[in-house]
């Protein structure tokens, strides 16, 4: 499976140049003009899903925030880049069950719940019940055993540390100092930090689908929370890969969108609403 990484890679960063690009993301009109040009002149080369570009073979999984879940749980939506990503890299199946206002970090609340359904941040709005609800659809075969798994989270982390305040007390080396066994043994509860939430949902993972390909994806660049804040939440997702094996594509830094640039311009909406300039333009 480590040979699709690199054709993954490019995938999610064309992926991304396509969202940033897409129409309804875009930043005034003469950008919407350019961006338009860019569609009518790209979007019909895009491959359609399931092409013959050798993923056709392959079944996908997508965990993530609202980033990820504004493209749909088929990822057919194109104000999400899941959308573009499985247009790009063609997989047999692509199936997201992210959540918006989801965190990688649990807090002493968190339980296993595997209905809630909520569009902000809450206690059970997290990572690991999202890789609950996967198991749970596998185990009744509603979902194909996946080969990939992707997991691009980490923006309401950083935005939201009011209700995640001990998101960053713990580095990725601290988090992995007791590698001798897995952490899932441990009630999800007592794990809150960013470091060690982002393990023990991997380690589930590794636990339910030994053969999967995990794929860790940092948050892009937003409004609302400022870049170096951005790149600390990347850093601790990339160490934690590296401590797992784990491939990590950085979009904080290689996603094309710049959070200050974001800050510049008006925004319009879906429904054609016009957003001035400001802390208050959308994050996408």
């Amino acid at each position: 499976m480590k040979r699709y990484f690199y054709a993954l890679s490019a995938a999610l960063l064309f992926s991304s140049l396509c969202f940033a690009a897409s129409p309804t993301n875009s930043h005034h009109s003469i950008e919407r003009t350019r961006t338009s040009t860019f569609h009518k002149e790209h979007h019909s080369q895009l491959p359609t899903p399931n092409s013959p570009n050798g993923h056709d073979t392959l079944d996908v999984v997508i965990l993530g925030d609202s980033n990820t879940y504004n493209g749909g749980d088929d990822c057919t939506d194109e104000r999400g880049w899941n959308t573009w990503f499985k247009r790009i890299f063609g997989p047999r199946s692509c199936k997201s069950y992210a959540r918006s206002g989801a965190t990688w970090t649990n807090t002493r609340a968190t339980v296993a719940d595997t209905k809630e359904k909520i569009d902000i941040i809450g206690n059970n709005n997290v990572i690991y019940n999202q890789i609950n609800r996967l198991k749970q659809a596998h185990r009744s075969g509603g979902q194909p055993t996946p080969h990939l798994i992707l997991i691009c989270a980490g923006t309401n982390d950083a935005w939201f540390t009011k209700y995640r305040p001990a998101a960053y007390d713990m580095t990725a080396s601290q988090a992995f100092a007791d590698s001798r066994q897995f952490i899932t043994r441990r009630n999800v509860s007592t794990v809150l930090t960013l470091a060690e939430s982002v393990r023990y949902g991997c380690e589930m993972l590794i636990e339910a689908f030994p053969n999967a390909q995990i794929v860790l994806i940092t948050p892009p660049q937003c409004t609302k929370v400022d870049a170096g804040k951005m790149l600390k939440t990347g850093d601790i997702i990339e160490q934690c890969g590296n401590y797992m094996s784990i491939g990590v594509v950085r979009l904080d830094k290689v996603g094309a969108i710049y959070g200050v640039r974001e800050l510049q311009h008006t925004h319009a909406t879906a429904a054609g609403v016009i957003i001035p300039p400001g802390p208050n333009a959308p994050i996408r």
